[in-house]
């Protein structure tokens, strides 16, 4: 198995050999081929910046998702408090039976929801992916010394073929805006990552990889399996949110 920058649907890649790393026996092709960029994702923004540690909280959004999955079984394994957001009611028993401490289903009540997961838990950690007043609402009750690392921003998505431009420029336009001076008083931080970032520095790269071998997490949950053919029907499954676990195309 091994990571590549772009370009992955293809039948043949050309990777350098930093990249790739024997696939763990009895794994499937599928189960490698939705490890390393997830996994990378989850355990460097919990660990390396959000600092996570044992008996710590943390909120993980799309919490059925592939990089969502992982953050809970790593969070699990150092001992931290899992609250698990999600779009939809139909994923809250598979993160239940993930482990899940808490589990939210987002909606306009979503700070009180949150409020009450955390039931007086200071809230240490934010795996933040979806943006908006999801994003301004978890901020604000974030702990003192707690850390926001944002990897994504699944508010854009689109369950289209065509993206609603008009829709986009609102949603740019009404974003939630942080003064880096309040910061001060609060001692709250905001971190921003982007796995490119991480690809480009294989040293680090493989060093967390070689950490996240020591945890033994069992394989990652592949969720929905599609042949070349079917790509766009893949990817507007993808689009409509109701997917658990990694989304593969068979080439």
């Amino acid at each position: 198995m091994g990571i590549t920058r772009f370009g992955a649907y293809t039948t043949q890649l050309n990777i350098d050999q930093r990249y790739v790393l024997v696939l763990p026996e009895k794994w499937t092709m599928e189960q490698g081929a939705s490890f390393l960029v997830q996994v990378l994702t989850a355990y460097y923004g919990l660990l390396e910046l959000g600092n996570l540690k044992k008996g710590n909280t943390v909120l993980i959004h799309s919490a059925a998702g592939g990089v969502g999955i992982l953050a809970n079984r790593i969070a699990k394994r150092i001992g931290a408090y899992t609250i698990g957001s999600v779009g939809s009611s139909h994923k809250v028993d598979f993160l239940k039976k993930e482990g899940y401490d808490k589990v939210i289903v987002r909606s306009k009540n979503f700070d009180k929801d949150l409020k009450k997961a955390l039931d007086e838990r200071d809230l240490n950690v934010i795996m933040e992916c979806i943006g908006g007043k999801i994003l301004k609402q978890g901020f604000e009750q974030l702990a003192p010394q707690g850390r926001m690392v944002i990897y994504g921003s699944a508010r854009y998505a689109a369950p289209g073929d065509r993206p609603n431009y008009f829709k986009i420029l609102y949603q740019h336009f009404t974003r939630p805006k942080f003064d880096p001076q309040e910061m001060i008083h609060t001692n709250r931080a905001m971190l921003g990552f982007n796995l490119i970032w991480l690809y480009e520095r294989v040293e680090i790269m493989n060093e967390i990889i070689r950490k996240v071998q020591t945890l033994e997490l069992p394989p990652p949950h592949v969720g929905h399996v599609f042949n070349f053919e079917e790509l766009p029907e893949a990817i507007r499954l993808f689009q409509k949110g109701k997917t658990i676990g990694k989304v593969v195309v068979n080439v």
